[in-house]
């Protein structure tokens, strides 16, 4: 393979790399996302107010594991809502 040869190739995967960068950062944002106004707006924060958890309130749609992050009904477009958080928005499970 000559010089200009090895140049072409070099390009275009550098090409490839650049353009696959937007790619990469939505994919990890669709997969980890919060909502900080909402967050902000229901005074949501990462503990439980005694009994009062994410993981026994009625909004909460758990995640892979009990313990893994989950979302909330009332955040749209949030993923890493805590089971053991809490918010003003909480309404016990039946």
């Amino acid at each position: 393979m000559n010089a200009s040869n090895q140049r072409r190739q070099f390009l275009k995967v550098a090409g490839a790399a650049l353009a696959m960068i937007p790619v990469v950062a939505f994919t990890n944002q669709a997969f980890a996302a919060t909502n900080a106004g909402m967050r902000a707006a229901l005074k949501y924060q990462d503990k439980p107010l005694a009994e009062k958890s994410c993981a026994n309130c009625m909004q909460f749609a758990p995640g892979a594991s009990a313990t893994a992050p989950g979302a909330c009904k009332i955040m749209p477009g949030d993923t890493e809502i805590s089971p053991t958080g809490y918010c003003t928005a909480w309404v016990k499970k039946p």
